[in-house]
Order: structure tokens, then sequence, then C-alpha cells
């Protein structure tokens, strides 16, 4: 029986289809990608300033990446040799993929899977770590007569210090090293450090180092240790998260990402005393009296979350980089190559406003909890809750939605949506319910702005950049962070509250506008 012409071309197209997945599935090609710079040989110092790997490669229009579809069944015959019904038959043999949407496709990526159980344990960690330190002074050092706050604070400071110092030169090593020797190891030594608490408590007891306890500086010093391992952890699960999960996955993955860090914010501050508490009585109970259960639960974190993380493969590069690195070299490249991409640079403006916003309203929250009516002011936690309940629902639907708006337009909605929340907050700050209303609100339009925006830094990032730049990222989210804790509440002092939370409105609504301008400007006005 003769084939018709569109038989025939449909043929021809499943025969050509399965030799372009053979030739795609050769080694040479999925395993060792070649830049451009490799085929040319052309020593162009202008091209030469950023590495070029295949993720930057990407047509960067509104449309989504081709993907590549599964081989059909395997054709042993010439094409113009198969009847009509075997071709039928060869078509409807081909699979249909459908394009994967929320977080089954990422939860089915083992290495992906280990990585967020690691973050889980380990962001856990952290946020207990500062209430265990604080049970810590409380049993340990405080007086009767005196406030915990200035013990306190020394923690606080300890804690921030090295995210100022090490944050972006954190990065710079980061690129240079394997990602996830850096995650098992930080966390690894994160853990000990908290294991040998209970050891240099009691070694140090009755000593004194000037005017303070032995105690108290070693407690400091431990701190300062954690929270500097914490500077290296940082930028390597940024980094690894693209090396694992396809471009097109990336925005469900940070949204899962986020809704885990917002998770353990919620899970933390809520039920970190009651479960030190809970640790330490069963443990004296158990251990004959020895009240140490605080710093294994903490500890033994840390160590769970190293243990997870061993089970990782990043697929990235194993060659090791013998040449020495450069950090102030490494910074400015870092810093230049954010300066040339009005994507990154734009995405990293609009999280550090993101961030700024936060940490007034952290401090603002403790005013908005005295003046509503049923609530005191150490209950400002309960509206942070409230905060992290919304981020947590913004990232989910993120993740559900994200691939059909872009990125830009994510960005505007999530910005009139918190300045909306915020005028709101503003209008109603003796309303106890409608507060809480509209800051779950902020919440939910920070993370439609904030998800977004990390997976545009990751997405426009080279592996060989994305250390320097995610340290960079939080060395300047760090620093920015400052400056709102110090003026938000000596600004509420002297404008009132509904001023302060109109002027955050408005910071929102300009860090947009500038995002916009900065595109305009640029001649790339195109969504991600």
């Amino acid at each position: 029986m003769r084939l018709s012409d569109s038989d025939l071309t449909r043929s021809v197209l499943a025969v050509t289809n399965h030799k372009m997945e053979e030739r795609e599935n050769l080694p040479d090609f999925d395993s060792h990608p070649v830049s451009d710079r490799q085929w040319s040989k052309v020593q162009d110092p202008e091209m030469d300033k950023y590495p070029t790997t295949k993720e930057t490669d990407w047509d960067h229009s509104n449309s989504e990446p081709l993907e590549a579809k599964p081989p059909g069944p395997p054709i042993t015959t010439p094409p113009w040799s198969l009847s009509e019904a075997e071709v039928s038959e060869l078509i409807a043999e081909t699979p249909n993929t459908k394009t994967e949407t929320g977080f089954l496709p990422i939860l089915k990526n083992r290495n992906f899977l280990a990585l967020w159980s690691g973050q889980v344990f380990s962001q856990l960690a952290d946020k207990v770590y500062l209430v265990l330190t604080i049970a810590l002074v409380a049993s340990n050092f405080q007086a009767p007569d005196q406030t915990i706050s200035r013990w306190v604070s020394a923690i606080m400071i300890a804690f921030t210090i090295p995210a100022v110092l090490f944050g972006a030169a954190a990065g710079v090593y980061v690129d240079r090293w394997p990602k996830k020797a850096v995650l098992v190891a930080t966390n690894l030594l994160r853990g000990g450090l908290v294991l040998t608490l209970p050891v240099l408590l009691w070694l140090s007891e009755g000593l004194e180092l000037g005017k303070l306890p032995l105690g108290f500086c070693l407690l400091l010093l431990v701190t300062f240790l954690v929270s500097t391992l914490t500077q290296f952890f940082a930028p390597a699960e940024q980094s690894a998260i693209p090396l694992m999960v396809e471009r097109r996955h990336l925005l469900s993955a940070n949204s899962l990402y986020t809704t885990t860090m917002m998770g353990s914010v919620i899970i933390g501050f809520a039920v970190g005393e009651p479960l030190l508490a809970l640790a330490d009585t069963l443990f004296t109970n158990l251990g004959g009296g020895i009240g140490i259960g605080k710093e294994l639960v903490v500890g033994g974190s840390y160590a769970v979350a190293g243990v997870l993380l061993l089970s990782l493969k990043t697929g990235e590069k194993t060659e090791v980089d013998h040449e020495p690195p450069h950090p102030l070299a490494d910074l400015k490249d870092g810093l230049r190559y954010i300066n040339d991409q009005p994507k990154v640079r734009n995405a990293l403006i609009q999280l550090i406003i993101l961030f700024s916003i936060f940490a007034a309203l952290a401090v603002l929250a403790v005013r908005l909890a005295e003046i509503l009516p049923g609530m005191r002011a150490s209950q400002f936690g309960f509206l942070l809750a409230a905060v992290g309940v919304g981020m947590a629902a913004g990232a989910t639907t993120v993740g559900y939605l994200g691939h059909k708006l872009s990125h830009s337009q994510f960005s505007l909605i999530g910005s009139i949506g918190m300045a909306v929340a915020l005028i709101g907050l503003s209008v109603f700050t003796h309303n106890l319910w409608i507060s809480v209303l509209f800051i779950t609100l902020l919440g939910v339009f920070a993370a439609i702005v904030g998800v977004p925006m990390q997976t545009t830094i990751q997405a426009e990032t080279p592996e060989e950049m994305r250390g320097k730049v995610f340290g960079l990222q939080n060395n300047a989210t760090n620093i920015a962070l400052s400056l709102p804790l110090a003026l938000a509440g000596v600004a509420e002092t002297f404008l009132g509250l509904p001023k302060v939370f109109l002027a955050l409105a408005g910071l929102a609504i300009a860090g947009e506008l500038l995002n916009w301008y900065i595109s305009r400007s640029n001649h790339k006005v195109d969504p991600i």
C-alpha cells in the first residue's frame, strides 16, 4: 500500500526524533558541555570576564524552554517500507509528555530530596540554637535582679558579625570547593560545636575573663563559630539547587525551599522552648541527672542534616582547582558580574528591599502587639508567625502557578500586594483580627516577590559564579537588615506606627518602579 505524503512526513520525523535522542544521550554531549570559548579558542578579554556554562545559553524569551521528549520505540526498517497500519501504530506508541508542575517533580528528584531533608534539620537547628543560647544564659549567667536583654544582645551581636564580615568572602571559597563537602562539613562541625557546650560550661564554672564569666565568653565564641560556618553553608545550599534541578523546575524548588525556611522559623521559635525543656527532662531522668538534653537536640539536628547530605550527588565538576583563591579579586569579579547582568541586579535589589521591610516589621511588631487589644508586647511572636504562615502559603502558590506568569509579573503583583497590606496595617492598628489578616497577606505577597527573584538569580548565574553572587547577596542582605533594625523604632517614636507602615508601603512601590526603570534602560524588557 502506498503511503500518503503526510504519513511519510510523520514517519521521517519519528526517525529524525529518534536519531536526535540518540545523539543527545551520547556522553560527549551530556557529560562534558563545551563552552563557546572552547570551540573558538579566541582569547577575548571582554568575553573572558565571566565563565560560560550551559545554563546561560537559554533563549531569554517569554516562552518556556523546550522539554526533551523521551525516545519513541526503536525503528528498524526504513519509513517508506512501512504499511499505513504500522505507521499509525508507531505514532500511537510515541509518548505524549506533559510538563509536570507543583512540588511533585522535584520531590521525585532524589538528590533534591536529600538536600531538602538536610535543609529541614539544619534550619530547625539554626532557629532552636538561638532559643538554646537564651536558655543557657537564663540558667547559668543571669542574676535574679538582672534583665536578660544585655546578655541576649551580646549573643545576637556574636551571631550577626560573621554574616557581615564573612558573608561575601565565604561565597568565593564555595565556588572553588565541592558543594557536597561544604554542606556536609558545615553541618557536622556545627553539631560538634554545640555538643561541646556542656563540657565547656562545666570546665569554666566559677572562672571569669575580665568582668564576664568565662563560660559566657566561651558561649559567645561557639556562637560566633556556628554563625561563621553558616555563612559557608548558605551559599553552598543555594548554589547546589540549580545543579540538581532542571531550569523549568527551579521555581517550584525555590518555593519549597522558602516554605521550609519560613516553616522552620514558625516551628523553631514557637516550639523551641518546650522542645528543649522536654529533652532536658527526658535526658535527666534517663541519664542520671545530667541535663544536657537541650544540647543533644540541637547538635543532633545538625549531625542528622550532615548525614542526610552524605547521599547527595550534585553533578558538579570534579576537577580540583589548584589555583589559590583571590578573595578581593573574586569579589570584584562578582560585583562586576552583578552590575553587567540587569536581571540579576534587579532581583538582588528587590530581595534587599524585601528583607529591609521585614526587618522593620520585626521591630514594629513589638509596638503593634502592645497597642492591639487583647495582646501584650511579649506576644509579638504571634504576629511574626502570621507572616510566616502567609509566606509559606505564598511560596506554595508560586510553586503550583509559577509557569503561568513571568517572574516580572510576579514581582509586580507581589509589590502592589505588599503595599496594599501595609496600607491596611496603617489603618487598622487597633483591630486585632484585621491586623492579623493584613500581616498574613503581607507574607503571601512577600513570597510572591521573593521566590521568583531568588529563582532569577539562580537561573541567570553561571555555576562558576554562583558562590560569589550568593555570598554577596547574603552579605548585602545582612547589611541592609541593620539599618531598618536601627531606624524603625526611632521612626515609630517620632512619626507614629501608621506613618511608618505607609513609608514601608512606599518603599515596596519604589522598589518595583526602580526595577521597571532599570529594565527599560537596559533594552532588555523580556520577562524571565
